[in-house]
């Protein structure tokens, strides 16, 4: 019987049970009424609580109280076993027996534990010390659970730069230095691109009452080969084939060799269609075109002409468009100037002048430098334009909005376009359908062509509807979130001009007055114009 832990006894004689306190020694554990109490309830005895209770409160020395007059069997030793929250541990306790009392083996023990439900772990060591030391109201755990073995996610490192967000860098005078864009990552053949660490997936483990705890999940990855690269054996490492520009192009990693145009593009080039970076030391005159995967460079005057890059365009002098001028990059685009041209970007747009133009990028416009001013045209960006100054003293109209995705914007508007169309079909093939029906109501046998005819368009009829009312659920999603998005804001180091119409996410504001130095943000419903 424990020497140091406060312990309590049943004691059956002829005359009735008794209870033996026996209180704690040294660092010796005690035990709360509550739990006596428990145990004296659990075998049916009868007892006064307050005197009891009293008693306990008392203990500094070895009591008997008398219980009742039942005389009883000898009380056997007893265990009460815990199942903790997690299911990770049986923790037991156990009660001595009176004396004469029967004492536990370690096959009852053991048996005590499955009728807990307990099927898993049982700690053999702690059921041989219980029963050498038999140490009494005390916590002992009498099974254990096996945690899972954590896995760890697939990791891939890129041995180039795959952050085509830096802005170019700009001089003491204001000016973009284009020769420091460090945005373009160059490669040797048989360099080292990448190299994949794959997942190591983890193990399960299994609680006390036997179920299984499944590991978290971990990340897969793999490496994607893209053009001019090579996949080692195992899938862990990617090198390049060749000299050139290594891209990385959603998952999949490209190197492109460079194709350099000496001159013009023009009609001694003709169009010019290049899988990799393009980079052109004239000008790309009105009417040609000029597609790249990769990034596309002009050193000279882009005309009225089309480029798109599948990386970043940077114009070193700029693109007068003539309304005919258009730059597509998934990228960023960068340009000395942008005149009488739309542009659609990816990433960000960087110009020291922005005139009539219409412009969507998905990051900052930012038109800075000496002259830094958007002058006309419609400038859209998904999360901020900044500029020196913004519309003209003679109050040409200029719309600057900002705060929504210009990609939801045009997705929004070709739906709105399409709706019309859709109700006009539907219209014409619910008018069809239901004057056929309508001869066959009448007792009308048509051909089997026409019949055919009729199952086309019914079918024909629920796919229309079918579209229809998911359109309508997407532009009403995309409403929301162009009304919900707070985001967004437009900074003026100068002037903004009256003539300028401010839209941030769908809320819109005229100016009205001059103002200076000045940030407009949404506030709620409004638009707050406030210092730079």
């Amino acid at each position: 019987m424990a020497k140091d832990n406060a312990i309590f006894q049943l004691i059956t004689n002829n005359d009735g049970t008794y209870l033996q306190l026996i209180p704690a020694k040294g660092l010796g554990k005690i035990f709360l009424f509550s739990e006596l109490d428990e145990y004296l309830t659990k075998r049916r005895i009868d007892y006064d609580k307050i005197i009891v209770n009293d008693a306990l409160l008392r203990l500094t020395e070895t009591k008997i109280i008398k219980l009742n007059n039942t005389v009883r069997m000898p009380e056997s030793e007893g265990i009460k076993v815990t199942i903790s929250d997690d299911r990770m541990e049986a923790i037991a306790r156990f009660y001595p027996p009176s004396p004469n009392g029967s004492t536990m083996n370690s096959t009852e023990i053991v048996n005590d534990l499955v009728k807990a439900g307990i099927k898993y772990g049982v700690v053999e060591e702690n059921v041989k010390a219980f029963l050498k030391e038999r140490n009494y109201l005390e916590d002992i755990v009498l099974a254990r659970g096996t945690a899972p073995v954590k896995g760890k996610n697939a990791v891939i490192t890129y041995y180039f730069n795959t952050d085509l967000t830096r802005k170019p860098k700009e001089n003491e005078d204001g000016t973009v230095d284009f020769h420091q864009l460090n945005t373009i990552s160059k490669v040797s053949k048989g360099e080292l691109l990448a190299k994949l660490e794959p997942a190591i997936q983890g193990k399960p483990g299994i609680n006390v009452v036997g179920n299984a705890i499944q590991p978290d999940r971990v990340e897969h990855k793999i490496l994607r080969a893209g053009t001019k690269t090579k996949l080692s054996e195992d899938g862990c490492s990617l090198y390049s084939l060749v000299d050139g520009h290594v891209l990385l192009i959603g998952e999949k990693i490209n190197v492109s060799d460079s194709y350099e145009i000496k001159g013009d593009v023009d009609a001694s080039t003709g169009d010019v269609e290049y899988d990799g970076n393009v980079t052109i030391k004239g000008s790309v005159r009105t009417g040609y075109k000029v597609i790249a995967n990769g990034d596309i460079i002009v050193e000279g005057v882009v005309e009225g002409a089309l480029l798109q890059a599948g990386g970043q365009i940077i114009l070193k002098r700029g693109i007068q468009g003539m309304n005919k001028g258009t730059l597509i990059a998934a990228g960023n685009v960068v340009s000395k100037f942008i005149e009488n041209a739309e542009v659609r970007t990816g990433g960000y747009l960087s110009s020291e002048a922005l005139l009539h133009s219409r412009v969507s990028s998905r990051g900052d416009v930012i038109v800075g430098g000496k002259k830094g001013f958007i002058t006309g045209g419609e400038i859209r960006s998904g999360t901020m334009i900044k500029a020196k100054t913004a519309g003209s003293t003679m109050g040409t109209n200029t719309l600057l909005e900002v705060g929504v995705d210009p990609t939801i914007i045009e997705e929004y508007r070709r739906i709105e376009k399409e709706l019309p169309n859709m109700n006009k079909e539907l219209e014409q093939l619910t008018q069809n359908l239901l004057l056929y029906l309508k001869k066959l109501k009448g007792g009308e046998k048509l051909p089997t062509d026409k019949m055919l005819m009729i199952k086309s368009m019914s079918v024909n009829k629920d796919a229309l509807e079918k579209k229809k009312a998911e359109a309508i659920a997407r532009m009403e999603e995309l409403q929301t979130f162009m009304d919900d998005n707070e985001s967004g804001c437009i900074k003026i180091s100068d002037t903004i001009y009256p003539g300028c119409k401010v839209v941030i996410s769908n809320v819109v504001y005229y100016v009205r007055k001059e103002t200076v130095h000045c940030s407009l943000v949404r506030d709620r419903a409004d638009i707050k114009v406030g210092p730079y």
